[in-house]
């Protein structure tokens, strides 16, 4: 049965998260928003102690992969790496969610990485700083209509394309790329390959400026008969089109309650803040009252709180399936689609509710509001969460419910 308290052995990872939030990203949030592209050196020691802690087994504080296993046994309620990634992430981006983007090794390309490769490819690039390139110019929220392809060439693929929107595609180590193998059988033919910074063909085009997280560089890569080792393709390189696009789709199962629990985070941090400066103007939440009884700033930080925990309740369900070996999809789209429009609403609301200081750079409020709208976007946006979650609960397929 499932319990969505924080489970004891999550508590420490929890609380150095926490620390590492308010001691080290939070001082630096405005500096390095203010500085965009430029890279934050605070993250390395940082980065380093998160390495330990994946390598310890505790589980990651970042954005960095999971990967699901297959055992056998399926009794009992398990709290495993999923859970304690997602918590950690929700209390790293209580501080800075572009600053967790930011950290070496803990790219959403590495959770790419977790959910496919195989074991020789988790010991190769298990240790990477690994960013994800989907997005292209005439390919957006439909990841099957990818036009950069993979051609077999002996014992390479030569890759040729452009990606856009790839966060940390400049600092990383490597790339996740999607391409497909064969443009006419569809999504089946879509692989995911590991394209290492350096290799010939591959060249960073340019750096995206963005209305928020601005900590995290964003990137357009370009690849011209990039030629990559057949070693590098994560998964299965047969096209079965029984199986369809489930393969490269196992991704999303991870990453998309991870950028919930970005989304959860920001959201948090809002509340936290909006809440003291209501309580700085004399205006007291109570909990023993009706909504409606009380100051409509009140009232209406009820409803958002109300707005919050769903959001957060859902995330924490979609990570535990998922250590606990349940087909979760459903639940990271319903994770993501909530989280994603949640934070923005709170963020904008809790910029109302502030007023002046809201607006202006004097708290980090509107960093915030700034900050969440790609929450909403990357990671597939809330129309495609919203259109994955009814083909789910209709039994619809891609072609009957588009």
């Amino acid at each position: 049965m499932i319990n969505l308290e924080v489970p004891k052995k999550a508590k420490a990872l929890v609380n150095q998260a926490r620390q590492a939030a308010t001691e080290v990203f939070r001082p630096i949030s405005r500096k390095y928003d203010r500085a965009e592209h430029v890279y934050p050196t605070e993250l390395d020691m940082l980065a380093a102690l998160l390495d330990g802690l994946n390598t310890s087994g505790e589980g990651g504080a970042g954005a960095a992969g999971v990967r699901r296993k297959d055992d056998k046994d399926t009794s009992g309620n398990r709290n495993g790496s999923n859970l304690l990634t997602v918590l950690g992430t929700i209390e790293l981006c209580w501080g800075d969610v572009a600053l967790l983007l930011s950290m070496p090794r803990q790219g959403l390309g590495n959770a790419a990485i977790a959910s496919v490769a195989n074991d020789e490819q988790l010991a190769r690039f298990g240790k990477h700083w690994a960013a994800m390139a989907i997005t292209e110019p005439g390919c957006g929220s439909d990841s099957a209509a990818i036009t950069t392809t993979a051609t077999k060439d002996g014992d390479d693929y030569i890759l040729n394309g452009e990606k856009i929107f790839v966060t940390s595609g400049e600092r990383a180590d490597a790339v996740v790329v999607w391409a497909t193998l064969d443009k006419s059988k569809g999504r089946a033919a879509i692989k995911s390959f590991v394209v290492e910074k350096g290799t010939p063909g591959f060249e960073v085009v340019r750096l995206e400026h963005k209305l928020g997280i601005r900590a995290s560089d964003t990137a357009v890569l370009r690849f011209d008969n990039c030629r990559v080792p057949k070693e590098n393709l994560l998964g299965s390189p047969e096209i079965d089109t029984k199986k369809g696009f489930a393969g490269v789709m196992q991704t999303f199962d991870n990453t998309r309650p991870l950028v919930a629990a970005m989304a959860i985070g920001v959201a948090r941090a809002a509340l936290e803040e909006t809440r003291r400066l209501l309580a700085e103007a004399g205006i007291e939440v109570d909990y023993n009252k009706p909504a409606m009884s009380q100051h409509a700033a009140a009232a209406t930080f009820l409803q958002l709180e109300a707005d919050y925990e769903a959001a957060y309740l859902t995330t924490m369900e979609a990570a535990w399936m998922a250590d606990n070996r349940k087909p979760n999809s459903l639940q990271a789209s319903i994770a993501k689609a909530k989280a994603g429009r949640t934070v923005v609403d709170i963020t904008l609301k809790c910029v109302e509710l502030a007023g002046t200081l809201g607006y202006t750079e004097e708290s980090l409020l509107e960093k915030w509001a700034r900050d969440s709208k790609i929450l909403d976007i990357f990671e597939g946006t809330q129309q495609i969460q919203q259109l994955i979650v009814a083909r789910r609960l209709l039994g619809k397929t891609s072609k009957e419910l588009k």
